[in-house]
């Protein structure tokens, strides 16, 4: 399944009026500067073999001035001795944004250990009943979930960002989460990394044909979300190559653009040379593709006219979101 945003269309300007020079990439997010809307998302850590990917995670995102956040804490958490795999993180990294990550149902003490551990800017609560489910060791307990954010977020003294690892959020359960305080959220649709198949494959299991149908794409997640019009940012991960698909992810309100598997794919066949390429690409491509809708800021970009078709559309029809206003300038 794809992450929704090939059934997305820019409206292009003939007349855009810019100089390429002019065009500015650069947000505000969690009180530090960002040079690029886009964020390598949570991967790894845990075992000493793979420091040097968050090493080298951290030192692309440092040099081209993006966010960056580390894979789940709890090995961190229950051995001390693996926590400079994560802690790596913050040292190659020092000036720049990077966020925990835990599981939502961590209890605030330990969710407050695991920001100390790498002095982070923000932590990521995730949520993924799904993949839990295809664990054979996995939980099946999930009550007391949205109690649990709600603690961590009356006593964290960083924003807390609830995510999803690729079954995506709908507009009820993002209404649920801000009300009990979360003000960002990362929608984390299907489109991507699809952890049921890896856990299945994991422990042998046929997954062929299985719950297939479950899960919301990237692209109506984002939209259910932000159609709530709540005072909240909505960020965008889920299958994302860096494509137009960034830039779409943008006009229709993402805050920011986080990528995993594309980002650890390129490391992995390219060294961390490539991956300074890549991002650097991904950043050209979508200031060239800002002139070319006509918007000179990120803000601009927010409130340029964005096609919705396809099964998209369709999705987002048959749950009550008006998709129209997105064809139209929001000025």
């Amino acid at each position: 399944m794809k992450n929704g945003f090939s059934d997305t269309y820019l409206v292009y300007e003939a007349l855009p009026d810019l100089n390429l020079e002019q065009i500015d990439t650069s947000l505000e997010f969690l009180g530090k500067r960002l040079k690029a809307p886009l964020l390598i998302n949570a991967m790894t850590g845990g075992h000493p073999d793979v420091e040097y990917i968050n090493k080298s995670l951290a030192r692309v995102a440092a040099r081209a001035g993006i966010g960056m956040a580390v894979g789940s804490q709890t090995a961190g958490l229950e051995d001390p001795g693996v926590r400079s795999t994560y802690k790596i993180a913050r040292e190659e990294n020092p000036e720049g944004i990077i966020l925990a990550n835990v599981n939502a149902l961590t209890p605030p003490a330990q969710v407050k250990e695991a920001i100390n551990m790498i002095g982070a800017d923000g932590v990521q609560l995730h949520l993924n009943v799904a993949q839990e489910l295809a664990m054979t060791e996995g939980d099946r307990n999930f009550r007391g979930v949205l109690t649990n954010i709600e603690n961590v977020v009356t006593l964290s003294d960083v924003p807390v960002i609830v995510k999803e690892v690729g079954f995506g959020l709908s507009r009820e359960t993002a209404k649920r989460i801000y009300d009990v305080g979360v003000r960002y959220i990362d929608v984390s649709g299907k489109g991507g990394t699809d952890f049921i198949k890896i856990e299945f494959a994991r422990s042998s299991q046929d997954c062929l044909g299985k719950f297939q149908n479950i899960g919301i794409s990237t692209a109506a997640s984002l939209i259910e979300a932000l159609s709530l019009d709540l005072p909240f940012s909505v960020l965008a991960s889920g299958g994302f190559k860096g494509e137009s698909d960034v830039t779409c992810a943008l006009v229709l309100g993402s805050k920011l653009v986080g990528m995993a598997g594309h980002f650890l794919q390129v490391l992995h066949n390219s060294s961390e040379k490539g991956l300074n390429d890549r991002v650097d690409r991904i950043i050209e491509d979508l200031r060239r593709s800002m002139l070319m809708v006509g918007a000179a800021s990120l803000e601009e970009l927010s409130k340029k006219p964005v096609v919705i078709t396809g099964i998209t559309a369709e999705w987002l029809l048959r749950r009550g979101v008006d998709i129209n206003k997105y064809s139209r300038s929001r000025e």
